[in-house]
Formats: C-alpha cells, sequence, structure tokens
C-alpha cells in the first residue's frame, strides 16, 4: 500500500486508542507506528537496484521485525509520554497490531513481502488490490483530514474514525470478493479455450478493482489477457508473450539476474529493445495493455545500459497515459 495511506490509517488507529489522553499527539504515533516497516527505504541509499528490490518490503516487513520492534517502540511510548493511564502491555498490542496491519496490507498487492525473512526468502503476494487505489485511500483520508480539524474531546471524533476505516475496509473485502470472483471465471475459461498452463496469476490494473490482468505461465511463455468483473462472456483474448530464455544465456550468472528472476516469481520476458536487452517482470502489467495488447510492460530492466535503472517498479505505470488511454480503460471495465 501507498505510504499516505498507511499514514493516515495509522493516523484514524492512533486516534481511536489513545486520542482522549495525548489528544492529537495519538495521531502521530498512529502516523508513525504503521510506517515503521518502511524504514527499509533507507537501504536505496548503498544498495544496488536489483538488491534493493528485495531489500525493500523484505525483513522489515517480516513476522520476526514486528516481535522484534513493537517491544522497544512501546517501551520508548510508555516512557516519553507522561503522564498518562496507558500500560506497557497496552502499548505493545498497539504497536504490534498496526505492523501486522501494514504486513497485511502489503501482502494484498503483487510486490511481495517477506513475512518469513530471514528463514524464508519467499514473498507473501495475493493479489487483492493495486498498489495505489482511491477508493480505499479516501475514506481514511477524508477521516484523517477530519480529525486535524476537530478538537480533541469533540464528540464526532470515534463517528468519523469508524467512517474512514469502516468504508476502507468494507471496499478492501469487495476486492477480496472481485478477486474469488475473477480467479474462478478465468479457470473456466482456460478449460474453455483450452489455455494450458502451469501456474497463474491475476491482479487488478491501476487505481481501481474491476478491471484485471490474467497471466497463464506454460514452459515456453505467458498468455495474458484482461477480464472485467462486469464481463458478460465467458472468454479472454488471450495475447502470446515467450520468455526467451535463450536470449540471456551469456549472462545467466550475472548476480543483478539472478535477484530479478526471484523478485519476478518467475513471472518475466526478456526482449530486446533496439541494442539492449530487457528483463520485464510481468506481475506488474502493461503500460496500457487494455488499449494496446502488445503494450510494453509496466516494469522493465536494462541488463546493458544499468545506467538507466535507478526507478523500476513505477517508472511505466502511468507511461502513455492520455484521454484515449483512460477512456479505453473505463470502456473495457464496463465489460463487454
Amino acid at each position: 500500500m501507498d505510504s499516505l495511506t498507511h499514514i493516515a490509517l495509522g493516523a484514524c488507529m492512533g486516534d481511536a486508542f489513545a486520542g482522549k489522553q495525548l489528544g492529537k499527539r495519538a495521531m502521530f504515533l498512529g502516523a508513525v507506528a504503521q510506517s515503521v516497516p518502511d524504514i527499509d527505504f533507507f537501504a536505496a541509499f548503498w544498495t544496488s537496484t536489483s538488491e534493493n528490490l528485495l531489500a525493500h518490503r523484505g525483513f522489515t516487513h517480516s513476522i520476526l521485525f514486528v516481535l522484534l520492534i513493537s517491544p522497544l517502540l512501546a517501551w520508548l511510548a510508555e516512557r516519553l509520554h507522561r503522564p498518562h493511564d496507558i500500560t506497557y502491555k497496552k502499548w505493545l498490542q498497539f504497536f504490534g497490531v498496526q505492523a501486522l496491519i501494514h504486513l497485511l496490507l502489503d501482502g494484498m498487492n503483487v510486490y511481495g513481502v517477506g513475512w518469513f525473512e530471514p528463514f524464508s526468502h519467499a514473498r507473501v503476494s495475493y493479489n487483492w488490490i493495486f498498489v495505489a487505489d482511491p477508493f480505499y485511500s479516501v475514506w481514511l483520508g477524508i477521516a484523517f483530514v477530519v480529525l486535524l480539524i476537530l478538537r480533541k474531546n469533540h464528540p464526532k471524533r470515534k463517528w468519523w474514525i469508524m467512517f474512514g476505516v469502516g468504508l476502507s475496509s468494507i471496499y478492501l473485502l469487495y476486492c477480496g470478493l472481485n478477486k474469488l470472483k475473477i480467479d474462478r471465471e478465468v479457470r473456466q475459461i482456460f478449460a474453455g479455450q483450452h489455455i494450458s498452463y502451469t501456474n497463474y496469476f491475476t491482479t487488478p490494473t491501476p487505481m481501481n478493482s474491476w478491471l484485471w490482468f490474467v497471466v497463464a505461465a506454460n514452459d515456453t511463455g505467458y498468455n495474458i489477457g484482461y477480464r472485467s468483473v462486469f464481463d458478460k462472456e465467458k472468454k479472454i483474448d488471450f495475447y502470446f508473450v515467450p520468455r526467451n530464455d535463450s536470449l540471456f544465456s551469456a549472462i545467466k550468472d550475472r548476480e543483478d539476474l539472478r535477484r530479478l528472476v526471484r523478485f519476478s516469481k518467475g513471472y518475466y520476458s526478456i526482449q530486446r529493445w533496439n541494442d539492449t536487452l530487457v528483463f520485464n517482470d510481468l506481475r506488474f502489467g502493461q503500460m496500457i495493455g487494455w488499449k494496446d495488447s502488445s503494450a510494453r510492460f509496466a516494469f522493465y530492466y536494462y541488463l546493458e545500459h544499468g545506467g538507466e535503472n535507478k526507478l523500476l517498479v513505477q517508472r511505466g505505470r502511468f507511461q502513455n497515459w492520455d484521454a484515449d488511454a483512460f477512456s479505453k480503460l473505463l470502456q473495457r471495465i464496463r465489460g463487454r
């Protein structure tokens, strides 16, 4: 989930936990508690691009990290925010719950979270929601602003917390139901269209939970397509993307390539763009694939021009978006 959403959610939870005792300081504490796992952004200052892909949402997003950091934060809060009637145990529960919720939310999009680091490098991602979904965040943002404005003892503070956290939670559940519906229909379509696959995934397209990107992997590549929750016809127009492993046979032992393959969970395609080889992580979708089925992928890494790899995950996210691409997105969401 994006950082602003974590901050708004944490602030609302902080106010619910200790707003009466600490006033708006509780919102600040909640925002900090919800954001602590993201301290891994500092790793970008001394790691390479490929190393940072795995460092981000790695150990600081693990259950072990939560168990280690929560007692420390509880101890600091109990001593720094006096006088109060909040016990160390309550502080511990507060920081632990905040951090765990952060881990759960980040596991809901494709990037992946290292819940079990350092004992296992497996990354958890169950692809319920796009990393920045305004339909989830807007309610928390409204509540956050209102709570900043209202006085400490205003009788409506509790109502606004329930408004923000409640509506965002309902939307999150709705996203999960959409995921179940899409996955069920996609498996039926695979069978009906005789699409063979060894594995597959579905993930929402940018900023919505209605149009989903579908990837079915086989031994040589991937069938990719789109499915709206409003589609009535049991059919997907698939486009085949070869994996092209043979293109990197000469550099297969490079450490950055190994990290990329691990990070992608095996959903990658190697392509040649003019004078360079490019590694594409298919999990992050296409730039405007609902408009152009052969569109480039949003995540791409130059294997032969490393200096151009400063930003990976989001650099192609909204590339080539214009009024027509947005209009086509809305049309495709409406189904066919």
